[in-house]
């Protein structure tokens, strides 16, 4: 069976965003469009707040967004994703008004994803929170998600 990626909004973002002028998130961009060519090796997924966040903003950017990942599994809201965000939210580990990021934590956990791939490094794929996090998904019965940036699903390193 392939392993499953959750694809935070950050990834169709990137992928489908006009090329940018600054060179990290150039290359952001191109390591997300090498990654997106290796796609055929998951099973990927989203959720009802990754369609929320990429349908908003520019309609003909949106529609792009969307379009990418029309034919990702959208993965249901359930009990368990529910109260593994609150308690992801209550342990201080991602501010309230961060609440979408804990979601996606939240979903892929509860959904037993293996992999959360994002370019989200504040909150998400940030080495000090994901301690915390995991603490927390282990005490809630969950095994996290690996989470990353595309580079490790590359194989590459950021080349800065």
């Amino acid at each position: 069976m392939k392993p499953k990626v959750y694809l935070e909004t950050t990834i169709p973002s990137l992928l489908t965003a006009w090329s940018s002028r600054d060179l990290i998130i150039a290359a952001d961009q191109q390591v997300t469009r090498d990654w997106w060519e290796t796609r055929h090796r998951y099973q990927l997924c989203v959720s009802a707040e990754v369609l929320r966040e990429a349908g908003r903003g520019n309609a003909e950017a949106a529609a792009q967004r969307l379009a990418t990942i029309s034919d990702c599994i959208i993965l249901p809201v359930t009990d368990d994703a529910e109260r593994l965000t609150e308690r992801i939210i209550a342990a201080g580990l991602i501010p309230a008004r961060a609440l979408r990021d804990a979601i996606h934590i939240g979903m892929a956990t509860a959904h037993e994803v293996d992999f959360l791939l994002t370019w989200n490094c504040r909150h998400i794929a940030n080495a000090s929170i994901q301690q915390g996090l995991r603490r927390v998904c282990d005490e809630a019965g969950f095994e996290m998600p690996v989470i990353c940036t595309p580079h490790g699903l590359l194989g590459t390193s950021p080349k800065v």
